[in-house]
């Protein structure tokens, strides 16, 4: 009854609502208009290319906005639009924080749930929310959110050292290559102090980047992210497994689906 029930009433209101879904459709014309001058424009301008990228962005938060609105519930879109905040204020985090902050965990974790938790806990209350459920619910659902996606973004920083390139969608190492400290690296320094002086100097020396993961090698970073994410992950399922009894078999069964996600996330390859 969290989820499943309340994302399906939510769906069947947007769509009785004709006109919100032409504009939708109307919406995703003019983004696939704009995607593809996107890609055109990488070769005549790099300054053109990010404009556009900007726009497309600001285009779809627009939208998003406008869904918002259609829903009437001025909770939820304080919900989402501190979701918004948040995500900025964790990039912010990341671009200008000083050495000391870098290098402290307990800054690492605010900056994570800023650009990762966020979004997942905040929406994980929303649904709750609109599904007409009581606020000790929608607290629970949370924490539920919450710890997921901490522990989503913790196994994210793991695989960014242990993960290749095509598992990853993306460059193995691009993290530290780009000058950002995550947990393991935080856990291997607590082990070898004098690893911050070489992570100080990434973006200066990128022979650095070896040195530094010669220390990770040798220490318990990795796992110690590891065990980290388990326990966030156990918080997001006892969070659900707080929820009040229910006999409803569809409720039962999206239960166990929500803390099989628990799992899935702490043992994903990618």
């Amino acid at each position: 009854m969290l989820f499943t029930r309340g994302v399906s009433r939510i769906s069947s209101k947007f769509l009785r609502n004709r006109s919100f879904s032409q504009s939708l459709l109307a919406s995703h014309r003019l983004l696939a208009i704009i995607i593809p001058e996107q890609g055109h424009s990488c070769s005549d301008s790099t300054t053109t290319h990010k404009k556009i990228s900007v726009l497309a962005g600001d285009f779809l938060l627009s939208r998003a906005c406008v869904a918002l609105a259609a829903l009437k519930n001025t909770e939820v879109v304080s919900l989402l639009a501190t979701v918004v905040e948040h995500l900025v204020t964790g990039e912010t985090m990341q671009m200008t924080s000083t050495t000391d902050q870098r290098h402290s965990m307990d800054y690492y974790m605010q900056k994570t749930y800023y650009k990762t938790a966020s979004l997942i806990s905040n929406s994980c209350k929303a649904v709750a929310l609109l599904a007409g459920q009581s606020a000790e619910v929608a607290v629970l659902a949370f924490e539920y959110g919450k710890n997921l996606g901490l522990a989503f973004q913790l196994i994210d920083d793991v695989l960014d050292f242990t993960g290749t390139s095509a598992s990853l969608g993306k460059g193995s190492l691009s993290d530290i290559r780009h000058g950002i400290i995550t947990a393991p690296i935080l856990f291997a320094m607590e082990e070898f102090p004098q690893l911050r002086k070489v992570v100080g100097q990434l973006e200066k020396d990128p022979t650095n980047v070896d040195i530094a993961l010669e220390y990770l090698g040798k220490s318990n970073g990795i796992q110690r992210t590891r065990d980290l994410a388990m326990e966030h992950a156990n918080l997001a399922a006892a969070a659900i497994g707080s929820l009040p009894e229910t006999d409803d078999e569809d409720v039962k069964r999206s239960r166990r689906a929500l803390v099989d996600l628990t799992h899935r996330v702490i043992t994903r390859n990618k």
